[in-house]
């Protein structure tokens, strides 16, 4: 199943607020995107510890035409802005078939 995979690289000193992200943020990239064929979400928080990313989520879609017009939604960019109301990492999105 095609998917975005979503990752917040780990900074030192970067501030990543799970509760938001787990909450608001993954409920407005539902209501984008569902529309579009989102049909789930995992989200992953690492352990403890020196981790690689902060946080990963997996956003699984029916096709690769699904993912384009998600991503091409007029809310997009809005789901983009909201990032800097969780962190100020920069996210790393990685398309799979």
């Amino acid at each position: 199943m095609p998917s975005l995979i979503v990752s917040y690289p780990a900074r030192a000193g970067a501030r990543f607020d799970r509760d938001y992200y787990a909450g608001a943020h993954a409920d407005l990239v539902r209501s984008i995107w569902e529309p579009h064929g989102l049909s789930g979400a995992e989200i992953f928080f690492p352990v403890e510890g020196e981790q690689p990313f902060a946080a990963m989520v997996v956003l699984r879609f029916p096709d690769q035409a699904a993912i384009d017009a998600a991503l091409g939604d007029a809310g997009t960019p809005r789901v983009l802005a909201d990032v800097a109301n969780f962190t100020e990492i920069e996210p790393v999105i990685f398309r799979t078939q």
